[in-house]
């Protein structure tokens, strides 16, 4: 049993070492390519973008996310906002409505259809050939819609640009695990970008070509997770994605492990039943990395952190019931046992060296990601956090979104 208990974990540890060894090597190869641009940004051209501000129950944090928008560097003209009340039971629509006084900005109130349906409430009233959405609890950098136009100016075949998310404050523990998971999803993103493989086009800022929804179609359902779907989409039909890692959003996040746990839910849950929606463009070659090491790298993840979660329930129930076992044979010996260090009892077995380099490689994307952002502020801590609340968590949320999949069971939004 533990022979083949070890062989699983080595072939999940060398799949592990795999992906985050090539994204390194995808770093060193376009390590050039990744810098702010510093100064005054100016464009040949500047194409008219409507922003949609879809809103749930957001009367704390809609207000600041709107001013965002209207404080962007980018001529006032060119900047059509459309904010959609989805429903909202608290002050929300009182604090949008504040805004329809301005010139660009249009307000919409409709019964709760999902953050989908009023996405396309937007769209129907868009006008300009340039989307976008910033989530309600978001606030967009007064640079951020300059720099990602000017990857539409620089590359005219691009069909949708992302934003590099990053967590605004961070107050307590949970949020600042999750500061140090998103310098790494800065990270892994840009690599993504890089290989032509991105696998969502998130909420925050993403802009597309309008012609994207012109050709394929309005948003999506997609099991909560409508900003996934539409990127397996385009990637389905080579509609190019990339990442401008020098626009920043800055996001808030669930300030408690229950919060963050429904949302984990919710995410993994999409991840899950997106792909198997479109599991008959894995491991096709004319899809390109998405299909080929994307897609199939999270797959594998969440096997191995469903493995290691009963992999960690069985070693601990066989350590407790090694410590009753010594209990009811010698009693209870709380004596501390002081002893000098010996080497010779050092764990050198290949599988503790692994998880090291397992983690060193976690480490070091985050630290590239928090370089590429250029924070300020010190990351180590938040680091420790990431590793020890995730990984104490994270495999029972990835879990319960294996057994909603496989219970038909529809996840929470919150």
């Amino acid at each position: 049993m533990d022979s083949i208990s070890d062989i699983i974990f080595y072939v999940l540890a060398f799949i592990s070492v795999y992906v985050q060894v090539f994204l390194l090597l995808t770093f060193l190869e376009n390590r050039k390519k990744i810098d702010r641009k510093e100064g005054e940004i100016k464009l040949k051209k500047y194409p008219g973008v409507t922003i949609i501000v879809p809103c749930w129950n957001e009367e704390s944090t809609v207000y600041k996310t709107v001013r965002s928008i209207l404080n962007l560097n980018y001529p006032k003209n060119k900047v059509q906002i459309i904010l959609v009340d989805d429903g909202s039971t608290d002050g929300t629509w009182r604090v949008i409505s504040k805004f329809a006084k301005y010139q660009n900005v249009k307000v919409f109130k409709q019964e709760n259809g999902g953050k989908y349906t009023a996405l396309n409430l937007g769209l129907s009233h868009t006008e300009t050939d340039f989307l976008g959405c910033l989530d309600a609890d978001s606030v967009a950098d007064k640079d951020s819609l300059l720099r990602i136009m000017q990857y539409f100016e620089e590359n005219s075949s691009l069909m949708a640009v992302t934003p590099s998310i990053v967590v605004g404050q961070a107050h307590n523990v949970i949020e600042k695990a999750q500061k140090a998971e998103y310098f790494m999803a800065v990270y892994v993103k840009k690599m993504l970008s890089f290989l032509g493989a991105i696998h969502v086009t998130p909420g925050p800022l993403t802009i597309f070509k309008k012609k994207v929804f012109d050709d394929l179609g309005p948003y999506r359902h997609a099991h909560n997770t409508e900003d996934m779907e539409i990127a397996y989409r385009m990637q389905q039909h080579y509609y190019p994605i990339e990442q401008c890692h020098d626009a920043f959003v800055y996001t808030g996040t669930p300030p408690s492990i229950k919060k963050l746990y429904k949302q984990r839910v919710r995410w993994i849950y999409g991840f899950i039943n997106n792909t198997l929606d479109y599991r008959k463009i894995l491991f096709r070659k004319k899809y390109g990395n998405f299909s080929l090491f994307t897609v199939p790298a999270g797959i594998l993840a969440t096997i191995a952190a469903g493995y290691i979660f009963g992999k960690v329930i069985y070693s601990t129930s066989e350590l407790l019931s090694g410590k009753i076992l010594e209990y009811r044979t010698i009693g209870l010996d709380i004596t501390p046992k002081w002893g000098t260090f010996d080497p010779f009892f050092v764990n050198t077995e290949s599988i503790f060296f692994i998880s090291i380099i397992i983690y060193v490689l976690v480490i070091l994307s985050v630290v590239l990601g928090y370089k590429m952002v250029k924070a300020k502020g010190v990351v180590s801590l938040d680091v420790i956090y990431f590793f020890f609340i995730f990984s104490m968590v994270a495999p029972f949320w990835i879990i319960k979104a294996l057994l909603n999949t496989i219970l038909a069971r529809k996840p929470s939004w919150r």
